[in-house]
């Protein structure tokens, strides 16, 4: 099941489909639109094994989406920063009218980093603080849980969507109308992030569960792997809700692509003989150990990748993806891990619910997150 996933990433990198452009987050991307990749749960748990998932963040995610929140201090209280950029551009203008952050901070710069540091450890310890600052907006748990719109008779209508798939899962279980949606237009305006996994449809003959998730929007070398795990873990604890077997999740991509680096970086990706010449190479390889002479051939060629303040990124800090879906390709996909969930109420899931066993992976691969 993992070889999908790098079948996909090498689709992306090589079709005559692919684009490189300027992403929405400063960063260029390597994007392809249009693709699909289905997972069979009776095989394992489709959790990457090519470089290791940190399965925490993704468990407490789903959770706060289950529970219907939408401010940050769970996930921070929890040890989970996947959100807190977001967070912090949502409400940073404000911040800075009240006078809490300076004016003037530039994304990605050392200054924006250490107020966004600044910021994540005041919504852990100020609880008024994270009341007033740690609020997202109508994200994916208001969406899930609350859904709101106005009615015909201008009165405000009220949804809980995902209590509504598991009801209908169990008085009508082989509907073809059993969909939960997270783009409600009418609240994008007030969102810190338009949903980017936006509406899954779940589907069954009454003996099985099947979920296919659609993606709008796809951080292919950091999202993917953790959207495939999270939509896996969904697929698993609605089915055994309504005492259904757990079959497929099928992932429908958007658009899927790669951050290419900032600066001088992120140039050298935009030039199409560069591109072209990157599309040739990939394209050639044969065997997984091939994508390390890539990579070699095209560190050489690649500029230094360095930010607005003159400082170089490397590892944990370049927003270069290429090189790191590189390496990762070279490996050859493990066994599957089993998971396990305790049979609860979806909103009364914790931590301790999920049960992972069997997990072995290669090292792990540190990019920075494009926000």
């Amino acid at each position: 099941m993992v070889r999908q996933y790098l079948d996909h990433c090498k689709e992306i990198l090589t079709s005559r489909y692919s684009v490189v452009k300027g992403g929405s987050k400063e960063v260029p991307i390597i994007s392809k639109f249009g693709h699909q990749n289905e997972y069979d749960l009776g095989d394992g748990f489709p959790a990457l094994t090519t470089k290791r998932l940190a399965l925490k963040p993704v468990i407490h995610e789903l959770i706060w989406f289950m529970k219907g929140s939408t401010n940050l201090k769970y996930l921070v209280d929890n040890g989970v920063s996947i959100w807190t950029r977001d967070g912090f551009n949502h409400n940073l203008e404000g911040m800075v009218d009240e006078g809490i952050f300076p004016t003037g901070l530039k994304k990605y710069s050392p200054g924006w980093i250490s107020a966004l540091t600044d910021y994540e450890q005041r919504v852990k310890e100020d609880e008024d603080f994270a009341m007033r600052w740690g609020e997202l907006g109508p994200v994916y748990g208001a969406q899930w849980r609350d859904w709101t719109s106005v009615g015909p008779d201008g009165s405000v209508v009220r949804v809980d969507q995902l209590a509504r798939v598991v009801e209908t899962l169990r008085t009508k279980p082989t509907s073809k109308k059993i969909i939960l949606n997270s783009w409600n237009a009418g609240d994008l305006s007030r969102m810190a992030l338009e949903p980017c996994h936006l509406m899954f449809q779940v589907e069954s003959d009454g003996e099985f569960l099947d979920l296919q998730m659609y993606q709008r929007s796809c951080d292919q070398f950091l999202g993917v792997p953790f959207n495939i795990a999270s939509y896996a873990l969904a697929t698993q604890a609605i089915a055994q809700q309504v005492g259904l077997r757990p079959r497929r999740f099928i992932h429908t991509f958007g658009n899927a692509h790669f951050y290419g680096g900032v600066g001088e970086r992120g140039d050298w990706y935009r030039d199409k003989d560069n591109f072209a010449w990157l599309q040739g190479v990939v394209q050639s390889v044969r065997e997984p150990a091939d994508y390390m002479n890539v990579l070699k051939d095209l560190n050489r060629r690649l500029p230094p990748e360095v930010d607005s303040e003159g400082n170089v990124l490397e590892g944990k800090t370049s927003y270069d993806h290429v090189t790191a879906i590189l390496e990762q390709s070279s490996r050859e996909p493990l066994a599957l891990s089993r998971m396990e969930i305790a049979d609860k109420p979806l909103g009364e899931l914790e931590y301790e619910d999920f049960k992972w066993t069997g997990y072995t992976s290669h090292p792990g691969i540190r990019r920075a997150m494009a926000v």
